[in-house]
Parts: structure tokens; C-alpha cells; sequence
């Protein structure tokens, strides 16, 4: 895995691809490095693969939404195809991106939570594409694991998770709540960009620079942050949403009719006492002006693909990690599965796709990562969990995706959980606490829970059926548990009280840290 710190990549830009060797990057100049190649190589199609952090697939100009402004990612669907039913193979960050770069589901890479990351089992598509022939390039987030090869050329990206687990996933059984994620229910204006901005200019920089320098095919992946708390929007956007944003509608009755799970996932966030409106109100429009700010930066890569000439031959992609539930359901943040952390948006536009067209049937990250591959022409994909789109696009959709699948194992989560969805029927499966169902085209805010009426139990045993021909789900919570177990007991086992408290306080805060470190410790 090749990598070059930001000084590194300002001198590339600098001095051009034949100024690498001189340079010492162990890297070398990129005409160098694709030849041998056809020239037929180069018409193979290009990739730009950006991926953002919690974006609800709801909050969309192309989606419907009233006043979110995305005109950027508007252009990008009216060009392309939008993806009504798209899913994250994980509600959170770790295990969604292991599962999104790979095409696995996230349990086949033993990822299920902020703390546990990619185990390496399966490549990247970064290193699928680039064993088949293309240059691939990336920088921002990937959350993923350092130790392995992820198949790119490195500019400033970001693996937090894989040196700063999130501790609190190794607490679910039993579940311990975690400071601080009450008072993130708020937000606040910032005069200053979000850090996006500078992953934008060195992905802008590749494009313009370096990209149109090569004879091969090439891939960009920009992980940028933005729409992930805390909640900080840029001003001018800020003050812009705040007189539009209302308090989403909770009933008690919906509260009181929650899984067991997201009861208690409510306590564990500290959300449980209501919040006041106007802090949902502050935290609601710095996460629209969040996404408008993204929406610039996703305008600007686009352009510059455009101002190089390669749009006709680029795939144009955006996606999200997973969504934000942002207050529906009287829930935050992500770590469900419910559509408002599960569903994602997704759009594309690129060479034989049609403009303009919505497709409706379910799909996940994982059927992406199987188009990208049919795309680049890639061989040894056989292992991979998801089917191609294509079909379905050309109009052949019964050789297309059949269904959406989401797992969930995360800081939280009282037990593992599931979700299948084929149609307009969505299933989620809670380990030892039961099934729901609900119609998404009837009840799309997944309000009428109808597991218990007989006239669609059929419909539940087929969806039944259909997700334990594809997973044993108590096998996966139960190895998701082990695994998280072991992770702390290696911790207590090799540090120090104080060095545990270090690591605990920030997440669990004093009183809990202490309780846990007399009991690991005891």
C-alpha cells in the first residue's frame, strides 16, 4: 500500500508525475508505471467512488426533500441513475465500510462494530481493480485497517477506528450507556470549512493533474465526513435552515411500541428524557448545512472530471455509509435498522446508464462493488456476496439484485439484529427477541409494525426463509458477542488500571469506567 503525506503531494503537483523518483516516494512516475499496457487500456472505464458519513437518504434535493439544497448531486441524478432502495450492509461506520469496500457482508470480515475493523478475509475493490489493470488513488475516510493492503495510492486518508476503538460496542451484555451523546443533540454555526475541503482539493488536484497523465484506466475514492456529528454547519447555510427546520413528531405510543432493543438503545444514548426543541431544531439545520457544504465538494470533483474530458468515460458515484436518524422514532445518530440509518442514498452516472431513471427494487453496497466489477471487466470476483445492477438498469430485472441485506452488532445494541427487504416488504430479525415487519410502500416511515397480523404471515416466513438461506444470524450474534469479549478481555488483560481508565473515561465517563475496571480487574 503506497502512501504520501500531504508535503509529499503538494511537490507531486508541483513538479509532475516525472519528479517522483527525485522525490524519494518510492513511487514511480506515473507513465512509467502503466507501461506495458495497451492502448485500449485507457478506454476502460474510469470510477470516482466518493462516499460521505451519515447521510440520511431522505435529506436529497433529487429525493423530494422541501428545502435541503443539493443541486450539485441533483445534476449528478438527472444525469444518471438514483437509487430509491439502497442500503449499507451496517448502520455504522466501521463495519459499513468494510462491507461497502469489499462487496462482503460485514460479518464475513468479522467487522461488527467501531472497534472491531476489517480482518482482511476479502480484498478491497481498491485491490480487485487495481490487480486488473487500473491506477487507483484515494484520500479522506476510509475507516478501514492500515495493516492491510487496500489496493490504493494513499493522499491523507483517515483509518481512526483501526488506532482509537470505540469501547463502548464492548459493552452490550449487559449494555452500559455512554456520556455525551445527549448534549451532541445540538448545533451551532461554524465560519470556518469543514476539513472535507482540503480532501476535495487533493482529489481535484489527481483528477486535473495526474489522471489525464495516465494511459491506463483509473479509480478516485474520497471519503468525505461531512454529514457526521457534532453538529456544525456552515453559517451562511445555518442561519439559512434554522427558520425552515420543525421538530420531528414522536407519539408515545410509537415510543412504547419501539423494539426492546431501541428502547434501550435510547437509554444507552441518554436520549430518553425529551430533548429541548430547541436544541432538535439547532442540531436539525447544522445537518442540512452539513449536507449542502458536501454538496459542494461533491460538485467540484464532479467538474473537474468534466473539465478533463473524461465524463463520458467516468462512472460518477456517491454514496453514504449509512444514514442518521436525526430524532424519528425519538432515536439518534445511526447503529438501527430502521430506513433512516440503514437506507443510503445512491446515485450514478456514467457511460450506458440512462439519465433521468429511478429504480425502485432493493440493492446494497455489496451489488455496487458487483457492477464496478463487471465495469472494469474484473476476474476473480466469484466470492463476492452481491449481484450486479446492470441487468436491472437494461431492463432484465429478475437476473438483477433480489433483495437488501443489513446485520447490526453495534454500541447499543442489547442483542444482534437483521434485515432483509425484497419488494416493498422489509423484514428485521432481533436474536432471541423476535421479528417485525412492515409494507415500506404503505407505511415508508415504518410506523405499523405487522408481524402479528395473520394476514401477511406468510409474507414473514417467506422473507424468513430467504434471510436463513443466506445467513445463520444467531451464529453471527454470537461470534459478533465472542469477538467483542475477547477485544476487552485482551485490554484488561494488558493495561494498567490507569491505562484503562485513559481509554474508558472519555466514552463511559469516571463513574462507569471505574465500575468496569474493578469488575475486569476483580
Amino acid at each position: 500500500m503506497k502512501k504520501i503525506n500531504r508535503r509529499d503531494f503538494s511537490k507531486r503537483i508541483a513538479l509532475g508525475a516525472a519528479g517522483l523518483t527525485a522525490m524519494g516516494s518510492g513511487l514511480m512516475p506515473l507513465q512509467a508505471m502503466s507501461g506495458g499496457f495497451k492502448q485500449n487500456e485507457r478506454k476502460r472505464p474510469n470510477i470516482v467512488y466518493i462516499c460521505s458519513d451519515q447521510h440520511n437518504a431522505k435529506y436529497l434535493g433529487y429525493a423530494g426533500h422541501p428545502f435541503v439544497r443539493t443541486p450539485n448531486m441533483d445534476k449528478i441524478a438527472k444525469r444518471g441513475v438514483v437509487f430509491n432502495s439502497a442500503y449499507s450492509g451496517n448502520p455504522v461506520c466501521v463495519p459499513g465500510r468494510s462491507c461497502l469496500m469489499t462487496g462482503m457482508y460485514s460479518s464475513d470480515l468479522n467487522s461488527f462494530c467501531n472497534s472491531t475493523v476489517y480482518d482482511g478475509s476479502y480484498p478491497t475493490w481498491g485491490k480487485m481493480l487495481r490487480d486488473s489493470g487500473y491506477y487507483c488513488w484515494a484520500t479522506g475516510k476510509q475507516d478501514m485497517n492500515p495493516d492491510f493492503d487496500m489496493g490504493f495510492v494513499e493522499v491523507d486518508v483517515k483509518h481512526g477506528h483501526a488506532t482509537k476503538p470505540d469501547i463502548t460496542s464492548l459493552f452490550r451484555r449487559p449494555c452500559i450507556y455512554r456520556v455525551g451523546e445527549r448534549e451532541g443533540v445540538d448545533g451551532e454555526p461554524s465560519d470556518k470549512r469543514n476539513s472535507d475541503y482540503e480532501n476535495m482539493e487533493y482529489a481535484v488536484n489527481f483528477i486535473e493533474n495526474e489522471s489525464v497523465k495516465l494511459d491506463r484506466p483509473w479509480a478516485c475514492y474520497v471519503g468525505y465526513h461531512e454529514p457526521h456529528p457534532s453538529f456544525k454547519g456552515f453559517r451562511k447555510y445555518y442561519e439559512e435552515y434554522l427558520e425552515k427546520v420543525s421538530v420531528p413528531e414522536v407519539s408515545i405510543e410509537e415510543l412504547e411500541d419501539l423494539p426492546l432493543s431501541y428502547q434501550e438503545m435510547r437509554h444507552y444514548k441518554r436520549i430518553a428524557t425529551p430533548i429541548p426543541d430547541e436544541r432538535i431544531k439547532r442540531a436539525r439545520a447544522a445537518y442540512f448545512a452539513m449536507i449542502t457544504e458536501l454538496d459542494e465538494y461533491i460538485g467540484n470533483v464532479y467538474d473537474a472530471v468534466e473539465k478533463t474530458g473524461q465524463l463520458d468515460n467516468t462512472y460518477f458515484i456517491y454514496t453514504s455509509d449509512h444514514g442518521e436518524s436525526l430524532g424519528e422514532h425519538g432515536l439518534w445518530y445511526k447503529n438501527t435498522l430502521y430506513d433512516t440509518a440503514s437506507r443510503v442514498p445512491l446515485v450514478i452516472s456514467g457511460p450506458g446508464l440512462p439519465a433521468g431513471k429511478i429504480l425502485n427494487q432493493p440493492m446494497g453496497h455489496i451489488d455496487l462493488v458487483a457492477a464496478m466489477m463487471e465495469w472494469a471487466g474484473a476476474k476473480e470476483t466469484q466470492h463476492l456476496r452481491g449481484t450486479s445492477f446492470m441487468p436491472t438498469i437494461n431492463g432484465n430485472p429478475e437476473k438483477g439484485p433480489q433483495f437488501a441485506y443489513t446485520e447490526s452488532h453495534s454500541e447499543g445494541n442489547i442483542t444482534g439484529s437483521c434485515m432483509i427487504r425484497v419488494g416493498d416488504w422489509k423484514l428485521m430479525h432481533f436474536s432471541y427477541y423476535g421479528d417485525r415487519l412492515y409494507n415500506m410502500k404503505d407505511d415508508p416511515d415504518e410506523k405499523h409494525n405487522l408481524i402479528d397480523d395473520v394476514q401477511y404471515k406468510g409474507k414473514a416466513d417467506e422473507l424468513r426463509k430467504l434471510l436463513y438461506s443466506k445467513v445463520d444470524p444467531e451464529e453471527i450474534t454470537e461470534r459478533a458477542f465472542r469477538l467483542q469479549d475477547k477485544m476487552l478481555d485482551d485490554f484488561a488483560r494488558t493495561k494498567s488500571e490507569d491505562e484503562l481508565m485513559k481509554m474508558f473515561k472519555g466514552r463511559l465517563g469516571e463513574g462507569q469506567s471505574k465500575l468496569m475496571i474493578n469488575k475486569l480487574k476483580g
